[in-house]
């Protein structure tokens, strides 16, 4: 039997005592990644039994909400993409890039 190759992607969270995110690291060796800190880390996966995405959001207590924004808008973005590459459609994704474009506009992101 030929062996499989496995990738594996780590997130490590130091809490305070009231157990909130005051540092996260990552970590993806594939991607020379290795142990980087970052303020925000949102992870989804897809629960194919029940059907539904599950997930973890986690940011640090010194996150910046402006920088916040512009992950958010940023995520968005890339979700857009990402959606149209896996569904072929097209339609939605132009929808979903005019919000993308709404979304920044309404954050005042197009200025920065």
């Amino acid at each position: 039997m030929a062996t499989k190759d496995k990738s594996i992607i780590k997130l490590e969270v130091e809490l305070d005592v009231n157990k909130v995110p005051e540092k996260i690291f990552w970590t993806a060796k594939d991607g020379n990644v290795i142990n980087k800190e970052t303020k925000v880390a949102l992870l989804s996966v897809w629960d194919s039994e029940s059907k539904e995405s599950l997930r973890i959001d986690l940011w640090t207590k010194d996150m910046p909400v402006e920088d916040m924004k512009m992950f958010f808008y940023q995520t968005l973005s890339t979700m857009t993409d990402t959606y149209e590459r896996a569904t072929q459609d097209i339609e939605v994704a132009k929808a979903m890039k005019e919000f993308c474009i709404y979304f920044s506009e309404k954050l005042e992101l197009s200025n920065k």
